[in-house]
């Protein structure tokens, strides 16, 4: 018998199966004699259950193939899975008096989700997913079986005065029975201890432990100033919306964090990207891309370890046009942290700015198997049709246009994701529903300059080159002038002979 053949049988357990049925069958033989005998029996009971127990042996075997062959498979899945567990943070709930503040139940949720995710062997959904389930009263276990998780985390906030209180529970999706759960009632000074004692409990409940560098990472404070801690988180919610003036008010919070903390370098950070992208999307502006290089390099010169000082120094120096820079920033970023997005996307599009297509792609699929963002769902889709990956863009359009209608199930004013929902219906072949979604977004925002770079990236995908450009004028008009971005964006390929189009490029 060749050895792979053996292998392949005691895998499946097929010799272990056998030898159960045979004993199984031996016995019934003890038995029948004892009968017979005890009984008088004339029939040839014994030849007839010898006949039948030879004659089902072969079935036994094939059963024991196949049956072994499905086992095997579970078996490997379950070892596999033993090795990395899942969990999902729901968002917690608003407690308090007042919906302003949101900002502070959203902002823990994000803190842990981000704290969590830095932990090897644990994988953990992805905000957008878990924000989806936001302000919905459905029981845990379903949700954690819609996420396919082990484990669901959700929880409570509540703030009067300077008193806060957290309450948590994590729950077992299988059995829905409490692997952990605790009330923390401290001062608000408190509130990265809680983040802390979250974060453990729950690897605890998980049985992961943790390596010394992860314990350290967790422990470290950002800043020991709750006030300043309270303008980065109001900071984080405005900069998730990403419109012009969101990114403003985004950069006023992380400036008031600043003001209260000085030595805060993820502050600075916030205030580098939000710079960096205003001049992105909004180059006319003056003077955001050197707020943008200073905060970032402030930021490492406060934190030369941390990953997203390096990734904001990096998103800086690519809008400065020093990509070799910016690539080695985004190289460290990732390494100090695998899992922080912005690393990731932001060197995506760094990438697609220099026409570097390929790897664009590939960054902008890390960078939504870290977070299932809209942009980077959306923008991996466009470069990988841009390099003729057909299949892999049409995939990548339906999971951007699924992420991007969750994310309007939470932000139904958000113009952008509006219009990346249009492009990637009209990709989809669904033009009327594409073409609807466009003008929801001009309704949303008619000043806005990227909603009006999106739909005249629509109108091209139609074929309506005037209508096109006309968009195009308006959207240089209110402050659009990434000469780069339409440059390299494969929507805008039927323009690119247009004499209207050339002149545009000459006018910038």
């Amino acid at each position: 018998m060749p050895r792979s053949l053996l292998r392949e049988l005691v895998r499946r357990r097929v010799p272990e199966y056998v030898g159960i049925y045979l004993a199984a069958g031996w016995g019934l033989l003890e038995f029948t004699d004892w009968a017979t005998n005890h009984f008088d029996w004339t029939l040839p009971v014994t030849d007839y259950v010898v006949g039948a127990w030879l004659l089902c042996l072969p079935v036994v075997i094939y059963a024991a193939w196949s049956g072994g062959g499905a086992a095997a498979a579970t078996r490997r899945a379950r070892k596999a899975k033993r090795g990395t567990r899942s969990v999902a943070v729901l968002p917690f709930a608003n407690l308090c008096d007042s919906p302003d503040y949101e900002f502070l139940s959203d902002g823990l949720t994000e803190e842990i989700i981000n704290a969590l995710t830095r932990i090897e062997g644990l994988n953990v959904v992805s905000r957008t997913s878990a924000f989806s389930y936001k302000g919905k009263n459905e029981d845990v276990r379903k949700i954690g079986r819609e996420l396919n998780v082990e484990a669901v985390l959700e929880g409570s906030v509540q703030a009067v005065g300077n008193r806060l209180r957290v309450t948590t529970q994590l729950v077992d999706v299988a059995g829905g029975f409490h692997l952990w759960s605790e009330r923390f009632d401290r001062e608000m000074e408190d509130v990265f201890a809680i983040e802390d004692e979250i974060a453990e409990n729950v690897m605890r409940a998980l049985r992961i432990f943790l390596r010394e560098d992860e314990r350290r990472a967790l422990a470290k404070l950002p800043t020991s100033n709750v006030r300043a801690y309270e303008y980065y988180l109001r900071g984080r919610q405005f900069f998730h919306q990403s419109r012009r003036k969101s990114l403003e008010f985004a950069r006023e919070m992380f400036r008031r964090a600043i003001g209260a903390d000085p030595e805060y370098a993820l502050a600075y950070a916030g205030v580098a990207n939000a710079s960096a992208l205003i001049h992105m999307y909004y180059p006319t502006s003056e003077g955001n891309l050197e707020q943008a290089d200073e905060a970032s390099l402030k930021a490492l010169q406060l934190d030369p370890e941390l990953a997203d000082a390096h990734a904001a120094r990096g998103f800086a120096l690519s809008m400065l046009k020093r990509f070799d820079e910016a690539e080695q920033e985004f190289r460290t970023a990732i390494g100090l942290n695998p899992k922080l997005f912005e690393a990731r996307y932001f060197y995506a599009r760094t990438c697609f700015q220099q026409g570097k297509l390929q790897q664009a792609a590939q960054l902008f699929d890390a960078a939504s198997q870290v977070r299932e963002d809209y942009q980077s769902a959306f923008f991996a889709a466009q470069s990988h049709e841009a390099v003729g990956n057909k299949d892999e863009a049409e995939a990548r359009y339906l999971r951007a246009l699924r992420v991007a209608e969750e994310h309007m199930e939470l932000n139904p004013d958000d113009p952008r994701a509006a219009t990346m929902r249009a492009v990637a219906l009209c990709r989809l072949g669904r033009q009327e529903e594409g073409l609807h979604w466009a003008q929801q977004a001009l309704a949303i925002d008619p000043h806005d300059a990227g909603v009006r770079y999106n739909v005249a990236c629509l109108y091209a995908l139609e074929g309506e080159a005037d209508k096109a450009i006309d968009c195009l004028e308006e959207a240089i008009g209110v402050g659009f002038g990434n000469r780069g971005w339409i440059e390299q964006d494969p929507d805008l390929a039927s323009l690119r002979d247009h004499p209207r189009y050339h002149a545009l490029l000459e006018r910038m």
